[in-house]
């Protein structure tokens, strides 16, 4: 099984040459980066500092282990008095993966984690924007192989977005179906 960074050089390119047109290799829409992100404000909500840290710290790990990096702890940015938010508290935790850890978490997404997923049937073409990104939630961090089902204290989502320097939808349609991502067929 090729890896995507092989698919891309060998197929991709070709494939997307000949539909749009492109008359240099460069010129072809690829992959820059994925984030992936999730929340737990709701959880922390309310409560202290440690009492919050003992609720996130469990989803921060299972979040570096999918990663394969340490995730960076979002803040909110001004008080809710309605939702008990204070300025300065952890409310997410967020990744930004490029290179080799990028490709890595895209092949097992694509080839273990999506089949996994409960009651899949492929991705919906709208889940790509105007820009030609991607994004996909995943309601259960325990469909990745890393994360152990009975080690879990919290099970959590997480938002997955793949993100690239097409310039249209149908670019990057056209190149994600190319790299093997499970987008259904526009009816």
């Amino acid at each position: 099984m090729m890896n995507l960074v092989e698919k891309y050089n060998k197929e991709v390119i070709k494939k997307m040459k000949e539909k749009f047109g492109y008359t240099n290799d460069l010129a072809v829409p690829k992959i820059q980066k994925v984030v992936l992100n999730t929340s737990f404000g709701r959880l922390t909500s309310g409560s202290t500092k440690s009492e919050s840290e003992k609720i996130y710290s469990p989803i921060v790990e299972d979040l570096a282990l999918i990663a394969g990096q340490r995730p960076v702890i979002t803040e909110a940015k001004k008080s809710i008095s309605a939702f008990k938010l204070r300025e300065g508290m952890p409310v997410g935790a967020k990744v930004t993966l490029r290179g080799k850890k990028m490709n890595d978490l895209l092949g097992r997404l694509i080839h273990i984690v999506l089949p996994r997923t409960r009651d899949f049937v492929g991705l919906e073409p709208k889940t790509v924007d105007r820009e030609g990104n991607l994004s996909i939630g995943i309601k259960e961090q325990i469909v990745f192989p890393e994360v152990s089902a009975e080690n879990v204290r919290k099970i959590f989502g997480l938002e997955i977005t793949v993100v690239t320097n097409a310039k249209t939808k149908e670019e990057g349609l056209e190149l994600f179906r190319s790299l093997g991502f499970p987008i259904k067929k526009d009816a």
